[in-house]
């Protein structure tokens, strides 16, 4: 095994050089070398020679190499075809790591797993991938037990918020989890340097999502049209997207405790489900009428 994970950037430079590659922008390459933030991840992950990890985006392998000091096993997915190469040269000695070349959105977990269904996520994720990235694991089947990430420190935020600064991806993640900023991690501990900070969040995904809902694609329908205008309140936001005459949406609000002037951002996990709730019930005696 490698003796030591994290590299400096004039090492990062160095292994790239010498494997004819650059860090691509267009998949947003950052490698990480900064050791602190390293060991976070690692931490974070509560890991055990009993866990697999899938790991997406391994890039150099320097988040591999401490996986693999820990974890029972690693399966490192990269779309690169050029890092996965040179990943599974460097990594050649560690037989607990098994490096595909693939999109892990176009992959199932198990796939990936072979047979097994219990397993941890890890990853630093590019930025421009992110959301689709998480979404995939949270909706998997088998889902994670745990997930571990490093995304833009504005989008971690995003994530963990409570009522008041919710967004879409807040609600459709704290659905499936509960997340929380693990730290914070500066610009330069990457090489390349992005333009914007990190932060490490962990998500403990849940047995079951947060609330129970008849149907989870209508519900999510339901909060996709609320946030359509995140600008207006619920009331008028809701009338536009789902047709629904305004005071119709306004006595449906009142009825589930909601104020009509209320803007999407200010709902609770709770109150969205009520109010699908009690969408479905006004939906169906329209049908029935």
């Amino acid at each position: 095994m490698p003796r030591r994970a994290s590299l400096s950037s004039a090492q990062v430079k160095k292994l790239l050089r010498q494997s004819g590659l650059k860090a691509k922008k267009g998949l947003g390459q950052h490698f990480l070398i900064d050791e602190a933030a390293l060991e976070s991840i690692v931490s974070a992950a509560e890991l055990s020679p009993e866990d697999v990890v899938i790991e997406v985006g391994p890039g150099l392998g320097i988040l591999t190499i401490e996986l693999a000091r820990r974890a029972g096993k690693v399966i490192a997915v990269e779309l690169d075809t050029k890092l996965a190469s040179l990943l599974k040269r460097r990594l050649a000695s560690l037989a607990n790591v098994n490096v595909i070349n693939a999109d892990i959105l176009k992959v199932y977990p198990s796939q990936l797993l072979g047979g097994k269904s219990s397993y941890k996520a890890v990853a630093n994720l590019p930025y421009y991938i992110t959301s689709p990235i998480l979404h995939y694991f949270v909706e998997a089947l088998p889902k994670p037990s745990l997930m571990v990430v490093m995304v833009q420190k504005e989008v971690g935020e995003a994530i963990v918020a409570s009522p008041g600064e919710m967004s879409l991806l807040a609600i459709s993640l704290q659905f499936y989890s509960k997340p929380k900023i693990v730290c914070y991690v500066p610009a330069q501990s990457f090489y390349p340097q992005p333009k914007v900070d990190s932060a490490v969040v962990r998500f403990d995904l849940l047995p079951e999502p947060a609330i129970k809902v008849a149907d989870v694609d209508s519900f999510f329908e339901v909060v996709r049209c609320g946030f359509s205008s995140p600008r207006k309140q619920l009331r008028n936001s809701l009338a536009h997207s789902l047709g629904i005459a305004p005071a119709e949406v306004a006595s449906l609000l009142t009825e589930v405790g909601i104020d009509p002037r209320r803007r999407a951002e200010t709902l609770s996990l709770e109150e969205w489900g009520n109010l699908y709730e009690a969408l479905a019930v006004f939906r169906k005696g329209k049908v029935l009428c």
